[in-house]
């Protein structure tokens, strides 16, 4: 008997008496065509009633619950009108005082308080003096590109639940007949995730906090649940023994709360913390067999007889076809030696993967082939339980078209280009090397360009209005030819740089009018990329980027970028900034093959946009700044990793940057991260002017010049472009004294947190005002 047959025997034994459960840990809760930020947008203008929002919410969970309906359980509680670990925040009653309604109590609903923290203002918050608040600080939830609000501490924060939100879930997938597993961030991650805003101990709240999860976890066992999900990918990352104590301590009272446990891990190898997991008294353990396949075997060993284990099987977080074959060669062994035990799944939430390819009716047939979203991975853990359950057999059709698909990927002849690898090959250190130091490049561009000290400028990006929307709607749609689109796009341009004259803004951008998005734009210039119609991710609150798909040798036929910024250049004397996207933001903002390493990747990358990058300084453009708003993003999650990983990023940017000249002077941008443990790293990079997000932190972010001197300039940011917010003057004085006291004030810069694309002219001229006067009074002083 061969082997296949031997397997088809076995399955048709345990047919009867095994049967592998499928679940999800959480699917996009935007909606296949955006339909949650539409809601949003329409609720934050006063354009829809709150009840209006609350239907649509609605609408899109019965969608995605029916879309979840072949599997054995469904995700309930994951869906988030902002974001998730704010949702837990209001779940556990961790709610900043200064988000509380002070304008009467039409405004003192729950749904008020909680955008004012998402986003420092809510429906009707429309006065600028005391309408919106400080909103909560944003960074990146592990090494994605979702952004999470961070829970704020105090040794004095207390925590009460409050279920309201899990209760309308809850109720609504009863109605619906929903087999519900309710999904809630696990205790320890919650303190690993927040800050404590007064310098104290964030587990030093954990004996007031436990005791409200095991209320929440004894309301859900009288709502007749079965299962609870408790993620806590914190057990991915370094946790010191204290940090491992306390999961021991915790879980050992939260066992007795009546509720059966599957404790969820992902992103990553648990490590030192593996028989920590095991060890934990929990029902079940979720492991991410796509990030951690080498530990299943020891994971499997570790735990308990009586526990289940959750296998993270299809990829989560790209876009590539699962090879079914393969994965049931190493699966069914694992199925017979769990059996009932056995548990499958995707790696981690959906939410970082669109939601249906069926939508995608215009890319490109062969790659479309390649590709599975949210709903097709679904289909691919429905088609592997079957497989185990019943054997391949009855599945036979599925897998033969899943194995072709795998095949014409690896032998298209689209993947490689010669040319590439030559000039990979030809990549040597020179290469990322300036002729001179910073010390003395900033002499010469100094004398070049002449700017006031406290120089201001913005990160690149002005409002996209309707207007330009509208326009490269319908250029894209044939209703618009190439020539009227240029010349709507040079209107737009001109008046982005008359706007900036007004203000006196001392370096210019042209606005970014033409870009749809900051990597999709280089993209679509590139060879090797490939780009969806509706492959929508959520970023951030209403923010989705659609990223392109990396799946064949990157290369540049031609200039992306030049005629706009020389058309800008030339309507003004002040400086133009050429805008670029670097290497390693393109590669981490893009859905990456995974048939090479993404090292070579982000080389190729390096080289495109370094030819970019000298043709505009051939073109006389004398600022240039290549963004970097990812970086730490691709920061592997264990710190053993991190010199690889940097050693090639900071590698790739320089081959990027460093073929100028010394007058030309090199910016990067940074969004939302804590880079003070990768400061020498940063100044590596050898950019001559660094932009970087700090308004929302108060200027914490830049606690890292404390103790490292920072050799070049810096531009720390002073808007916080990601609320309706309108910063003062006086509050930009105040947050560039705070900076000046750790940087020497000859080398600051003054500009906003990042790009002003997602913001209106009407909030964007009078915040740029202040940031100028700001600079006047700063200068005067």
């Amino acid at each position: 008997m061969n082997q296949a047959a031997y397997h088809e025997l076995i399955h048709s034994y345990q047919a009867d008496f095994t049967m592998t459960t499928t679940h999800t840990l959480g699917f996009p809760r935007i909606g296949a065509r955006r339909e949650l930020k539409f809601a949003l947008e329409r609720f934050w203008k006063g354009e829809a009633s709150a009840q209006e929002l609350g239907a649509q919410a609605a609408a899109l969970r019965q969608r995605h619950w029916q879309q979840q309906a072949r599997l054995d359980f469904a995700a309930v509680g994951d869906f988030s009108l902002y974001d998730q670990v704010l949702d837990m925040s209001f779940t556990l009653g961790n709610v900043p005082a200064r988000a509380h309604a002070h304008h009467g109590d039409a405004l003192d609903a729950p749904l008020h308080s909680y955008f004012r923290v998402a986003r420092g203002r809510s429906q009707g918050d429309h006065d600028h003096a005391c309408g919106g608040v400080h909103a909560g600080e944003m960074t990146k939830w592990f090494d994605t590109n979702y952004h999470y609000i961070v829970p704020e501490f105090s040794a004095d924060t207390g925590f009460r639940l409050d279920t309201a939100r899990l209760d309308e879930q809850l109720a609504q997938a009863r109605t619906l007949g929903v087999k519900a597993k309710p999904v809630i961030i696990g205790p320890l991650t919650y303190l690993w995730l927040g800050k404590a805003k007064d310098g104290s101990d964030r587990l030093d709240l954990l004996p007031k906090l436990l005791p409200v999860y095991a209320e929440l976890l004894a309301w859900f066992v009288t709502q007749g649940i079965e299962w609870v999900q408790v993620d806590e990918p914190a057990l991915v990352t370094e946790l010191d023994a204290r940090w491992q104590a306390a999961y021991a301590s915790a879980y050992d009272l939260l066992q007795h709360s009546g509720a059966r446990l599957l404790l969820a891990t992902y992103f990553g190898r648990l490590e030192d913390n593996l028989a920590l997991a095991c060890a934990l008294p929990v029902d079940g353990l979720h492991l991410d067999a796509i990030h951690a396949h080498a530990e299943i075997a020891p994971v499997i060993d570790a735990l308990g007889p009586d526990k289940v284990l959750s296998l993270g099987v299809i990829d989560g977080r790209n876009i590539w076809k699962t090879d079914l074959h393969a994965t049931l060669e190493w699966l069914e062994p694992v199925q017979r030696q769990l059996g009932q035990r056995l548990w499958i799944a995707p790696s981690c939430s959906l939410l970082h993967v669109p939601v249906d390819l069926q939508n995608e009716t215009t890319l490109d047939p062969e790659i479309r082939s390649w590709l599975a979203f949210a709903v097709q991975k679904l289909e691919e853990l429905r088609i592997l339980a079957h497989a185990l359950d019943h054997g391949r057999s009855q599945v036979q059709l599925e897998l033969v078209e899943n194995a072709a698909a795998i095949d014409r990927r690896r032998a298209s002849k689209r993947v490689s280009n010669p040319q590439v690898a030559q000039a990979l090959a030809a990549i040597t250190p020179e290469l990322g090397q300036r002729a001179s130091s910073h010390a003395e490049r900033s002499l010469q561009q100094a004398a070049l360009l002449q700017l006031p000290s406290y120089p201001t400028t913005t990160i690149g990006s002005f409002p996209q209005t309707a207007a330009i929307r509208q326009a490269r709607n319908a250029h894209k749609k044939g209703e618009l030819d190439a020539a009227a689109y240029e010349e709507a796009m040079r209107g737009e341009i001109a008046r982005c740089v008359r706007e900036q004259e007004a203000l006196g803004l001392d370096v210019f951008v042209h606005g970014e009018a033409e870009r749809n998005d900051m990597v999709e734009y280089f993209g679509e210039q590139l060879d090797g990329y490939a780009f969806s119609q509706n492959g929508w991710v959520q970023s951030y609150g209403s923010r989705c980027v659609k990223p392109p798909i990396l799946f064949g040798d990157v290369r540049r036929p031609q200039a992306m970028t030049v005629k706009w910024t020389t058309y800008a250049q030339s309507l003004t004397d002040k400086p133009m900034k050429g805008m670029l996207t670097g290497p390693v933001t393109i590669l981490n903002w893009s859905f990456v093959r995974d048939d090479q390493p993404r090292s070579v990747s982000c080389r190729q990358l390096a080289l495109a946009i370094r030819e970019e990058v000298l043709d505009l300084e051939r073109a006389g453009v004398r600022v240039i700044q290549i963004d970097e708003a990812a970086l730490r993003e691709g920061l592997p999650l264990r710190r053993g990793e991190w010199k690889d990983y940097l050693d090639w990023a900071v590698e790739s940017f320089r081959i990027t940057a460093n073929g100028v000249a010394d007058e030309t002077q090199i910016h990067t941008h940074m969004c939302y991260s804590e880079f003070n443990d990768i400061i020498t790293a940063i100044a590596a990079m050898d950019a001559d002017v660094i932009t970087i997000e700090t308004s929302r932190s108060d200027m914490e972010l830049l606690d890292a010049f404390d103790d490292f001197s920072y050799p070049n300039e810096i531009g720390p940011g002073v808007y916080d472009i990601h609320s309706p917010n309108i910063p003062s003057q006086d509050h930009i004085v105040d947050l560039m004294r705070k900076a000046a006291t750790r940087i020497p004030p000859n080398r600051l810069w003054i500009n906003p947190d990042c790009g002003l694309k997602t913001r209106n002219w009407e909030e964007v001229l009078p915040a740029l005002r202040n940031m100028v006067a700001a600079a006047h009074t700063l200068r005067a002083a």
